[in-house]
């Protein structure tokens, strides 16, 4: 057995010995669901009274009382009178039971005194679980099976590992990620707020982190322009008859906006831009000649995420997606604008600081040919397409693992996986195969020879989602940006009154400079104004008094550091615009 199918059968064991714990405090609770999960398990209750966070170590003792009776865990099989008869009165297990196909066997597993319907696995007995290396981590609500419709439970959370070491070290990441919290920083660094009023999950972005915002689509689409991308801007809004020719709607329908009744036609904010990029190509006639078209797009979309599953910036409402459809001529086109999409992928990428392996890896995500509600039946297209990103992977020599029934509706694609600081992967950008939009918008040019050809689609996003991206380069930084993504690259301390006049001539200075600059004149300690501009994590500060004001050197402070460096002002002006023009993630 490897570590990981053992570890498996020690947190599904821990999440049945925490259901056991947490009957015995509240024996009228009603029993979720209780699987695992990365690094851990939890548990969905609907509990009788209210529980909190200082109620976990008081259960999580109990759960090593239980580990520690050496109770064995039972399989048994029973049909669907005899299991209904086993859950009593647990209506959540009741409605899994009606939903089992009439021929699947049920099972349950006998722990001790508890007895719950599961598929397993499990360990055979509880001494297999080191009782020093599992720990409940924190509380949260949860919709039963995830429908904000259904009733609101509580989970409990909890994590498990082989031994103590890699409890705690897997704990010291956790309090580092917490640090870390995109959401706990954007309020501390004054990037962006949520606000009841206007949604849930509908953001607004500050000045300092509109600035951000703004500096990366200028250099997404300065790039996307440099390699002959064609920016384009569409309506956020459209009838849903455009989403239905698409085929989008039946698959989306539910994450999208409630349509909107319009001179008796319906309209829809979007959840996509494809079908907008298509109506563009299809405008006028096109020839071999114009191919491969980039269109490209900062696009805004929408879509209607359940209310449990919003998480600050990385799962909204709205969103900005650098998008962009790819319409080639044929297969060998498609293969070297799939090459194409990911050099501009890795670029991006190595110019946030992050490493191929390390911090993102791909996924070729494929389809289930025998799944003809989710996938566009086409075997060979499928065949075609699967091989062609599989090709490209190949040539471009990176490890990939190939993930089925992961694929878009209408092709396979090539996900780019981003690892937050606690290994958690997310899917940032993706590189799409389509063969079924070309047949419903009738996606056709003429060839050399005056022929009408069917052409092929890349979907590609080079930098995803503004609002995730900027989630995870706050928490991969941070906080700490690198100097051409701070919302303000400088603050200009005076020491005195008699100095303000002084920085704020250099501010201006500065400023000209296309540099962002703050001055911060007020009647605080020289300090206290140094502690402020090191909680803002402003890159470097500058300390003017009498002899900065007779001298042609600055005293910079360069964040993270304590001592005041000498350095000529106009030799650090044309340092830091250097380090801008570049992109360093460096300060020094």
């Amino acid at each position: 057995m490897s570590k990981a199918e053992k570890l498996e059968k020690i947190r599904h064991s821990l999440s049945h010995i925490m259901a056991t714990a947490v009957l015995k405090k509240f024996p009228d609770a009603k029993l979720g669901i209780g699987p695992t999960i990365d690094n851990g398990f939890y548990y969905d209750f609907l509990l009788p009274e209210k529980l909190s966070d200082t109620d976990l170590p008081e259960i999580e003792e109990e759960m090593k009382k239980i580990i520690a009776e050496n109770i064995e865990f039972k399989k048994s099989i029973a049909g669907r009178d005899e299991a209904l008869k086993k859950v009593g009165q647990q209506n959540f297990k009741i409605e899994l039971i009606n939903d089992l196909p009439e021929n699947e066997e049920i099972s349950f597993y006998q722990s001790g005194s508890f007895t719950d319907l599961c598929a397993g696995p499990h360990v055979a007995n509880s001494k297999e679980i080191n009782a020093a290396a599992f720990k409940l981590t924190h509380l949260a609500g949860a919709y039963w099976r995830g429908d904000e419709k259904n009733q609101m439970l509580t989970r409990i959370y909890g994590v498990a590992f082989d031994s103590p070491k890699e409890l705690r070290q897997h704990l010291e990441m956790l309090e580092e990620a917490k640090k870390r919290d995109h959401r706990k920083l954007g309020k501390e660094l004054d990037l962006f707020i949520f606000s009841d009023i206007i949604g849930k999950g509908l953001p607004l972005w500050t000045v300092k982190g509109a600035t951000i915002r703004r500096e990366l689509e200028r250099f997404i689409v300065d790039e996307e322009i440099k390699r002959d991308y064609h920016h384009v801007y569409t309506p956020d809004v459209a009838k849903v008859d455009l989403y239905k020719k698409s085929g989008h709607y039946p698959y989306y329908k539910d994450s999208m906006y409630a349509p909107i009744k319009i001179d008796d036609e319906e309209f829809m904010l979007r959840p996509m831009t494809c079908p907008h990029h298509f109506e563009l190509y299809s405008s006028k006639p096109r020839s071999y000649r114009e191919l491969p078209m980039r269109i490209a797009e900062l696009a805004k979309l929408y879509r209607y995420e359940q209310s449990g599953e919003l998480t600050g910036l990385i799962r909204v409402r709205s969103f900005c997606l650098a998008d962009a459809h790819i319409i080639c001529a044929d297969l060998e086109q498609a293969k070297q604008e799939v090459k194409g999409a990911l050099d501009l992928i890795e670029y991006v990428a190595n110019t946030f600081g992050l490493k191929f392996g390390k911090d993102f890896t791909y996924r070729l995500s494929l389809g289930n040919r025998q799944d003809d509600k989710k996938y566009y039946k086409n075997d060979q297209a499928w065949d075609q397409a699967e091989d062609v990103l599989r090709q490209v992977l190949k040539e471009i020599k990176r490890d990939f693992v190939e993930m089925p029934d992961e694929a878009s509706f209408y092709g396979p694609k090539i996900d780019i996986q981003m690892k937050n600081v606690i290994g958690k992967e997310d899917t940032a950008f993706t590189v799409q195969y389509d063969f079924v939009m070309p047949e419903r918008f009738n996606l056709v040019y003429t060839d050399k020879n005056g022929g009408e050809k069917k052409a092929i689609v890349i979907h590609r996003s080079s930098v995803g989602a503004l609002e995730r991206v900027i989630a995870f380069l706050i928490e991969h930084y941070a906080g700490n940006f690198p100097l051409w993504l701070s919302p303000i690259q400088i603050k200009i301390i005076s020491v005195g009154e008699t100095h303000i006049e002084f920085c704020r001539e250099l501010s201006k200075e500065l400023k000209e400079n296309k540099i962002r600059v703050e001055v911060d004149d007020s009647s605080e300690t020289v300090g206290n104004k140094i502690r402020k501009a090191s909680q803002e994590k402003i890159p470097y500060t500058l300390v003017i008094g009498d002899k900065e004001m007779g001298s042609d050197k600055l005293a910079v402070r360069i964040r993270g550091q304590k001592d005041l460096l000498n350095i000529d002002k106009i030799k650090f002006i044309e340092q830091l615009k250097t380090k801008i023009k570049n992109r360093s993630v460096e300060l020094e």
